[in-house]
């Protein structure tokens, strides 16, 4: 009787979750983290305006220390370009992205690590980030960035 039992539950619970499977990551999914990467080494490099090829025209972002919602792609850029004056040999990593698609928009969610020189000092930073990218044109563009810094 036990084991009747025991296969009644394993059964439930493989329906309930479903198959186990590795996860597939579709080549769209893999170009919107690849174009965030791509964000990241054009600030490593101090090209501004390959960053801002990146960023669509309505952008809107909430930073990691933000009251209030920041709008346009021109503060954006102006923000990053402002940063650089101040920032050297930060280099950014990515820890667990997740990115979903649906057509044409997609997100990504991931933790980041970084490190460099920020106002003559060595300084660290994490986090946890949501960005959203909208494909037009056939390139995936930063459309939204939400961050909060984690202690």
């Amino acid at each position: 009787m036990r084991k009747c039992v025991g296969f009644i539950l394993l059964g439930a619970l493989l329906t309930a979750v479903g198959p186990l499977r590795a996860q597939h990551v579709s080549p769209d999914a893999s170009e919107v983290q690849a174009t965030l990467v791509a964000m990241w080494d054009a600030i490593e490099r101090g090209d501004i305006d390959a960053y801002a090829a990146f960023v669509h025209p309505e952008y809107t972002q909430f930073g990691e220390t933000d009251v209030y919602l920041a709008e346009g792609k021109t503060l954006e850029v102006q923000g990053i370009r402002e940063y650089l004056d101040r920032a050297s040999g930060v280099h950014t990593e990515m820890h667990q992205p997740m990115v979903t698609v649906r057509g044409d928009v997609a997100w990504i969610v991931y933790y980041w690590t970084d490190a460099g020189v920020v106002d003559g000092r060595r300084a660290t930073s994490r986090g946890k980030s949501t960005r959203i990218f909208v494909r037009e044109s056939g390139r995936w563009l930063c459309i939204h960035g939400h961050f909060t810094a984690v202690p």
